[in-house]
């Protein structure tokens, strides 16, 4: 800036009488000798012009306390900038006559000495407003004005009620009973200050002065915001050498900045910068560039960066790389938006090399997760309970559900089935999402091989146990774990029903066949028809058969667990059904001649019962709380979505 900025409000000497219309009256004074009419209109032009200057001439008043232009009703304002136009109406005029006029001397001069003047309003209503002017209030400002021309003409319009309402006392305004705080009323004053200032350097040649002090304000304003919302500059290399538990709170900020940054900073800005360079879209455009370009490429580069730290990724940091792509894809009309101008398509090429590398990222944690689970060697719980890694899986799945939008768009040009021999239609049915949404499908097919991947890593770890029957208990329940965090999720909306009914019919296999196998001991111990007349030694047998039958599988099966409570009394329900009715009418019709003999009969009916209502329950039944387990729960906590 040129010249000294702490100067003085001039002295209080009134202008001439004539001075005070904006141009000189063409009729208030005939021409003088010699020259044209014109000529003496332009000559009267630029000594007003010149009063009107050189009162508020900055290096007049260097060591006395800056006072404003701008300040209660803009009356001398207005008189300034009238001044100021007459003059430039003045030094075209001349110029057109001749370039080395002694009068366009004077003329630059005088508009030098007003363009400096006004450069010091203009800096310090950007800096005296730095909390009226800030990005939130003018993005909502905006909308409650935008159905006026401007804001300038939205503060002409008070002004000219005001003026009216002083001169009839009686009259109240409509403006003036609004619920217009003042807060506002100081952001569309300043707006309109700075418009007026912007379009009279601009329309003076001055425009370059102008956005350099606008440039210089506003820029500092959006890097302190993006500070104090915690965004940090940092490169790849920089990302790989940190710690988990550093880097991720630094992605938990951005994420809460990302929003704040696109949708009120930048987007404040940018209407700002379009108010007060209204009149130069050029400047408007070049000023709005300058001041966000290396704060948005800062911000979009974290996201971008983190996608490139192929060395950091893990499974566990799956979801908050899923975080940021959707940060951005719900963002992306807002970022088209705000960043529309040619000169801001390396923050738009930014925002998508973010999207790209993010995605790039997840498709590498997703098979580093299907690898994990191929690669798990943990031990099968003891007593066939659901295994510690069907739970880490099926809640990761879940939390994959939530993200299907995202993970559609990311998968939509790697389909699984073309790395797998299975048919298509293992990965989609009629009523799976898939069929009903296109876009779905390629979500629908990952979650379907991961499971499948997840189902063939059990079904190997089922063979481990010694009893077969144990085995199929194993399977039954870990399968309907899976079926019911599908089922209550939103994975069912993605899987299908037919889906989970034919997950569901062969989980009641597993079960059939670990009560044939586990059970038919018991169950082949008594006759076909048990209230047939047989001979006593054979009663004896049948008695002895059942007995030790059923007390040797309900010893080793009180040890065995089925943790979902529906699926326990299902189960219940079904070997009570198979067991009791035939041995309540053996026993009935056979009790009476061995009454006493506890040797033979040795169970009531009712025994069995209770006897059968124990198993099940055994605390032991699954393993300890394994590292899968823990793993899961903190990779969930830490989501904090």
């Amino acid at each position: 800036m040129k010249g000294s900025l702490f100067t003085s409000r001039p002295s209080s000497s009134p202008l001439p009488s004539s001075h005070h219309q904006r141009f000189v009256s063409p009729y208030s004074t005939p021409p003088r000798a010699g020259h044209t009419f014109s000529e003496t209109l332009m000559d009267e032009n630029i000594d007003y012009a010149e009063a009107v200057i050189r009162k508020w001439n900055l290096d007049n008043h260097k060591h006395q306390k800056f006072s404003p232009l701008f300040v209660d009703d803009r009356k001398e304002a207005k008189i300034f900038l009238e001044a100021v136009t007459g003059l430039r109406s003045a030094m075209h005029y001349y110029v057109k006559l001749s370039s080395n006029s002694q009068k366009i001397i004077r003329a630059q001069n005088l508009m030098q000495i007003a363009m400096k003047r006004l450069e010091k309003e203009f800096y310090v209503i950007l800096s005296a407003n730095r909390k009226n002017l800030d990005s939130e209030s003018v993005s909502s400002r905006s909308s409650t004005v935008s159905a006026r021309s401007s804001i300038s003409e939205s503060y002409e319009d008070e002004i000219s009620e005001e003026e009216e309402q002083s001169t009839t006392p009686s009259r109240t305004s409509p403006r003036a009973e609004s619920s217009i705080s003042e807060s506002d009323k100081a952001l569309d004053v300043a707006m309109a200050d700075l418009k007026s200032i912007a379009d009279c350097m601009i329309a003076s040649g001055y425009g370059k002065e102008c956005a350099n002090i606008y440039k210089l304000i506003r820029k500092s304003i959006i890097d302190e915001t993006l500070y104090y919302l915690g965004v940090e500059k940092l490169n790849h290399s920089q990302m790989q050498k940190m710690d988990w538990n550093v880097l991720e709170p630094k992605i938990k900020s951005w994420l809460h900045a990302v929003t704040i940054a696109v949708k009120t900073l930048f987007h404040g800005e940018r209407i700002l910068c379009d108010i007060v360079f209204s009149s130069s879209e050029k400047i408007a455009e070049s000023s709005f560039t300058e001041i966000s370009r290396d704060a948005a490429l800062t911000l979009f580069s974290f996201a971008e960066n983190f996608g490139k730290s192929k060395k950091i990724l893990s499974p566990e940091k799956l979801f908050r790389a899923l975080d940021m792509y959707e940060a951005i894809c719900d963002l992306w009309p807002e970022i088209e938006s705000v960043f529309s101008h040619e000169s801001l398509s390396a923050v738009r090429a930014e925002a998508m090399a973010a999207l790209v590398k993010l995605g790039e990222a997840v498709r590498i944690m997703l098979a580093q997760f299907e690898a994990a689970i191929q690669k798990d060697s943990s031990k099968t719980p003891s007593g066939g309970g659901v295994h510690p890694l069907t739970r880490y899986v099926m809640n990761f799945l879940v939390f994959l559900g939530d993200y299907s939008g995202a993970i559609c768009d990311i998968l939509a040009d790697s389909p699984v089935t073309a790395h797998t021999p299975l048919p298509e239609s293992y990965f989609s049915s009629p009523t799976s999402g898939g069929g009903e949404d296109p876009s779905a499908a390629a979500i629908t097919a990952r979650l379907a091989w991961l499971i499948l991947v997840l189902l063939c890593k059990l079904d190997g770890k089922a063979v481990l146990y010694n009893d077969v029957a144990l085995s199929y208990l194993f399977l039954a329940n870990n399968l309907n774990y899976v079926v019911s965090k599908v089922r209550n999720s939103n994975l069912g909306l993605l899987m299908g029903l037919e889906w989970i009914w034919n997950n569901r019919s062969k989980v009641n296999r597993y079960l059939a066949n670990y009560e044939r196998m586990g059970w038919s001991k018991v169950i082949t111990s008594l006759p076909e028809d048990p209230t047939a007349d047989i001979p006593p030694e054979d009663v004896k047998e049948c008695f002895r058969r059942f007995n030790l039958g059923f007390e040797e599988t309900y010893k080793k099966q009180i040890l065995w667990v089925i943790p979902d409570p529906k699926l326990r009394d299902e189960v219940k329900i079904s070997l009570a059904k198979k067991i009791v009715p035939g041995y309540r009418a053996f026993y009935l019709k056979h009790r009476e001649n061995y009454i006493g003999v506890e040797s033979i009969v040795r169970y009531a009916p009712e025994d069995l019962n209770n006897y059968l209502s124990d198993l099940f329950f055994a605390a032991g039944g699954g393993s300890r709380t394994s590292s899968y387990e823990s793993y899961a729960e903190s990779t969930v906590t830490s989501r904090g979505r």
